[in-house]
């Protein structure tokens, strides 16, 4: 088993590609290795990495069914519903907060708004 070709950053041959600009152009890696990596150097840690796949052997991007449209909307749906309130939010409801901003941030009894 030998070791992957390593290009430098903005250097790779034709040819390659990593996922995100296989995606740009409707492909995806269609279960192929890893063919070669890109490196940019850094100077005080490590190289940053992007992984390159083969664009001769990429296949197309499945296309949406209409059921994987509808779990789309289903999971996107429950991501604005408040598990404190249970109302919709009307947004996606951040994690960092785990609940709607009312429900995270209640009004003190004191505040202008409550009176």
């Amino acid at each position: 088993m030998g070791a992957l070709p390593v290009f430098r950053w903005r250097l790779a041959p034709d040819g390659y590609a990593t996922r995100r600009q296989l995606r740009a152009h409707g492909l995806r890696p269609g279960g192929q290795n890893v063919a070669a990596q890109l490196e940019r150097p850094r100077r005080r840690r490590g190289p940053l990495v992007a992984y390159l796949y083969r664009v001769d052997l990429a296949k197309p991007v499945r296309p949406m069914t209409p059921g994987r449209w509808a779990a789309l909307a289903k999971a996107n749906a429950a991501r604005r519903i408040c598990p404190a309130c249970r109302a919709d939010a009307g947004y996606v409801i951040p994690t960092s907060l785990g609940t709607c901003v009312t429900c995270a941030y209640p009004d003190p009894p004191n505040s202008p708004r409550s009176t």
